[in-house]
């Protein structure tokens, strides 16, 4: 797909800012106390361990971990302020720093809509697979967050290594994703060191990046706390995000919800920062509200947009990258509520200065599906989210006041230079909004219909890997637990 006004070292745009400087500092004071006096439950050994050495009140018993304020701050003022993603071509780096803003897939579905039938069907590798190369050739999806799960794969151990290659064999761009066991951890560990080239070279650009999880409210797992330590040893960036929602694993009122979103996420970061100094750990926020007449989790409420700002906010008070939601719906197919919702949630966080905003592309249903067409649509979406980032230019050249003088009233524009200079950079320019008049627009060339073509063109190009030969073969006989598919088949 051609370039549309993508940016890809990410605008600086905190221009939606729902908390005040009052509310910063007191939800900041406030995430400071609820660690000093009620804590996390820790239960993996190694963060434990970490975090009593440094001067965490520990008990053995309970397993409850309080943090002194001044071990919080040290652990904050240790993590570097900007991280870099690397692109294994070198094309689409992501720099997370200050407020600047990336978009990227994720979600770890568990269906997708098939792009044959429209059917909802359980995930596969393929599905895995076809994402990656989708994203591949999206301009404004600047990273690929695996947002798929690959329900064929039964044994645990095994699920990792399989994201992660066929990830890495469709897309150059870089590679993020949630792990589910320790070995396979450890396995993706191996598969990415091959591909760098070596501990080092992974180290000094990291093409991939992991997401653990901090378990609201409030609790360190054994499972995702011992991943989250090990990778903090390798010096790898991994995500320490938190989940809570309102009403039932935070207080209702959003507010609430913001203070356990930081006071979470800081905990982590100081667990990453115990386990290795310096490490590059993110934060991360994906909460939302519920249905209130359910309970259940919702994923397209406009409060979630809200909620994910205001993180962005606090991120920013405390200079730690940040890694958030947007983009998201309830909707079960795509509609007129897929589209609202979506683009709703993406222009708000987006505007808030969140630096690497998942799930943002494809996600409906309450995070549970992947569409293709939607992946396709969000792109666009995306692309008029970035014009928006990249604001009015006001300069002499732009305001082209002696242009106006030398032109006089009455005059036109539409042959002069500063036209042609100017035009293809002004304006974003759609390739799936239908802009024609009623005379010569066709009812079936909307911009669904376009984003179908899109997805039917990338499933029907002669596939390749985006490994060479010899390291893909190499790969696949190191791991012979990889479900290998037939790229032309996807």
């Amino acid at each position: 797909m051609k370039n549309i006004s993508t940016n890809i070292n990410g605008p600086i745009a905190p221009l939606y800012a729902p908390l005040d400087e009052n509310a910063v500092r007191r939800i900041a004071d406030a995430a400071f106390e609820v660690l000093a006096k009620s804590g996390m439950a820790v239960y993996s050994k190694t963060a434990f361990e970490a975090l009593r050495a440094a001067g965490a009140e520990v008990d053995g018993e309970t397993r409850i971990v309080r943090m002194p304020k001044a071990l919080v701050e040290d652990a904050v003022a240790s993590n570097p302020s900007s991280i870099t993603l690397c692109s294994r071509d070198g094309k689409n780096d992501v720099v997370l720093e200050s407020s600047r803003v990336h978009y990227s897939t994720g979600g770890t579905a568990i269906y997708v809509l098939d792009p044959d039938t429209g059917d909802r069907r359980p995930s596969t590798v393929e599905d895995v697979a076809l994402n990656a190369r989708i994203v591949q050739v999206l301009d404004n999806i600047h990273a690929f967050t695996i947002n798929v799960f690959p329900n064929e794969i039964e044994d645990k151990n095994h699920i990792d290594a399989n994201r992660f290659f066929h990830a890495f064999d469709n897309t150059t761009k870089h590679v993020m994703g949630g792990i589910y066991s320790l070995d396979g951890c450890k396995d993706v560990l191996r598969m990415a060191r091959m591909i760098a080239g070596g501990e080092k070279q992974l180290r000094e650009r990291p093409f991939v990046s992991f997401i653990t999880l901090i378990i609201s409210p409030f609790k360190i797992d054994k499972a995702y706390g011992e991943m989250a330590c090990c990778l903090a040893r390798e010096g790898l960036p991994v995500v320490v995000p938190t989940e809570p929602i309102c009403g039932t694993t935070s207080p209702i009122t959003l507010a609430g919800n913001v203070l356990t979103h930081i006071a979470e996420t800081l905990g982590g970061i100081a667990m990453v920062q115990c386990v290795n100094r310096g490490a590059p750990g993110i934060c991360g926020g994906v909460g939302s509200i519920t249905n209130l007449n359910t309970m259940d989790h919702l994923g397209g409420p406009i409060e979630r947009a809200m909620i994910n700002a205001a993180v962005a906010q606090m991120a920013q008070h405390f200079q730690i990258p940040l890694y958030s939601t947007g983009g998201t719906t309830d909707a079960k197919e795509m509609n007129v509520q897929a589209a609202f919702e979506s683009a709703m949630s993406s222009l708000l966080v987006a505007m808030s200065g969140a630096n690497y905003i998942h799930d943002i592309a494809g996600l409906m249903e309450s995070d549970l599906t992947v569409s293709y067409e939607k992946l396709v649509v969000d792109n666009e979406i995306l692309g008029m989210c970035q014009r928006v980032l990249r604001g009015i230019e006001v300069n002499d050249d732009t305001l082209a006041a002696n242009l106006m003088i030398e032109k006089g009233p009455g005059a036109d524009f539409m042959v002069e230079d500063h036209t042609l200079r100017h035009m293809r950079r002004e304006f974003f320019v759609p390739e799936l909004a239908n802009r024609d008049k009623r005379e010569t627009w066709s009812p079936n060339d909307d911009a669904l219909a376009r984003a179908k073509t899109i997805v039917s063109e990338i499933r029907s190009a002669p596939p390749e890997s985006t490994l060479p030969d010899e390291l893909r073969g190499q790969l696949l006989e190191m791991f012979p637990e990889i479900r290998t598919i037939d790229l032309c088949c996807v």
